[in-house]
């Protein structure tokens, strides 16, 4: 055992001697048989060069004590800063090992005498396991970290985005997180969509990973956050968010999910979130709405929950256009509405003929968007009619 002991630590002691030649060679292979490693700049390949140099180092002292020396496969990535798995990628660094492996069982033969050379050799192919191991160990910490990391810096820019402090840092922070805002559509339009939590999920980053997932499947960018008991999903490259959402529903919690409105980039994406939120707190008053549902179908819940921004939407862009010209279709709506949509009663009323009544109920439809004959539509004709009395008495002047 002794002998056996000595003539070890002497073969370790002859390995030692040949390190620096080996790490030499090894650089140079790697130039040779890898092409990506010649297009790193020189202080990503001073980087491989120190974890190379290391490995070889390492593999000496766990060559002489195995048991003593265990943690080394993994404390030879300590020589390089953390930036490190973000130039290489794991493949990558298998290559170097395998490249490295090959060369050292190519040169050992013109370094060691022939009798160490079988036992160096098994001795590597056994220390190439565990580096392998380490390497991989190394490369998922880092994905943990860096997900962490993003999680955190996406939840902020979700954050802005809601806030209205949406600015180029922001679009610049959006970007590191891979946003391009475009989808597979090409368009920069950018859509809020808020909704319930899932109950079940213990982790909120999971959630976020499968939606935005879904998401770009579905071709659109997405940018996630919870909040309280609150999912955030901010959707970029889409004009029909809604046929989005329907694939990405099951992910959120019971209840109402909201979209916001489309706007044209994320800088204006504070407008789609204001009306998002705002539905999802006056959804409860419509059970039967549909799901997902856009904020813009919810503007009579949303102004009697006390949103200014449904009220004058729904005074200007629905009462006002019926205050113009003589008013008659002003006039022709609210009999009707009053009359508990009975065109006979209004024609009556008013001394005019029933299909004057369907003719001028059908021009309501058309400049409004909301036909009188829809009971949905007849309840925000309603509301908006009561909203503009009340923030334009006079008819033809300008909504407050």
């Amino acid at each position: 055992m002794a002998k056996r002991s000595k003539e070890h630590l002497a073969r370790a002691e002859r390995l030692q001697g040949a390190t620096g030649a080996l790490a030499t060679a090894a650089m140079a292979a790697m130039d040779e048989k890898l092409p990506w490693f010649g297009k790193l700049s020189a202080q990503d390949r001073s980087w491989i060069g120190l974890v190379a140099q290391s490995g070889i180092t390492a593999f000496v002292d766990w060559f002489r004590d195995p048991e003593e020396h265990s943690s080394m496969p993994i404390r030879m990535f300590g020589s390089a800063p953390r930036e490190f798995t973000r130039v290489i990628s794991l493949h990558q660094t298998v290559d170097l090992l395998r490249t490295t492996i090959e060369m050292i069982e190519n040169t050992i033969g013109d370094l060691l005498p022939p009798e160490d050379v079988p036992v160096v050799r098994e001795a590597m192919q056994r220390y190439a396991r565990e580096v392998a191991f380490a390497a991989a160990t190394v490369y998922a910490q880092a994905a943990e970290m860096r997900g962490a990391w993003d999680a955190r810096l996406e939840a902020l820019v979700v954050d802005s985005v809601i806030r209205g402090e949406a600015d180029e840092s922001v679009r610049s922070r959006a970007s590191a997180l891979g946003w391009t805002g475009a989808g597979t559509t090409g368009s920069a339009e950018v859509t809020v969509v808020v909704g319930r939590a899932p109950e079940s999920e213990p982790g909120s980053a999971n959630v976020a990973d499968v939606v935005r997932h879904a998401a770009r499947e579905a071709g659109a960018d997405a940018l996630c956050a919870m909040q309280g008991d609150r999912l955030v999903v901010v959707l970029g490259g889409t004009s029909k968010p809604v046929e989005i959402v329907q694939n990405l529903a099951q992910w959120f919690g019971p209840g109402p999910i909201v979209v916001g409105p489309v706007v044209k980039d994320l800088m204006a994406a504070v407008t789609s979130a204001r009306a998002a939120i705002a539905g999802l707190r006056a959804a409860p008053a419509w059970p039967a709405a549909p799901r997902p549902v856009e904020a813009d179908e919810l503007l009579p819940e949303r102004s009697l929950s006390g949103d200014g921004h449904a009220r004058r939407q729904l005074a200007s862009d629905v009462y006002g256009p019926l205050t113009i010209g003589d008013g008659v279709l002003l006039d022709t709506v609210s009999a009707y509405l009053d009359s508990g949509g009975s065109i006979e009663a209004t024609a009556r009323a008013m001394f005019i003929h029933a299909n004057t009544v369907r003719y001028r109920l059908k021009r309501v439809g058309e400049i409004t968007g909301y036909s009188p004959l829809n009971p949905r539509d007849a309840f925000t004709l309603r509301v908006a009619l009561a909203l503009g009395r009340l923030l334009n008495p006079e008819p033809g002047s300008s909504v407050l």
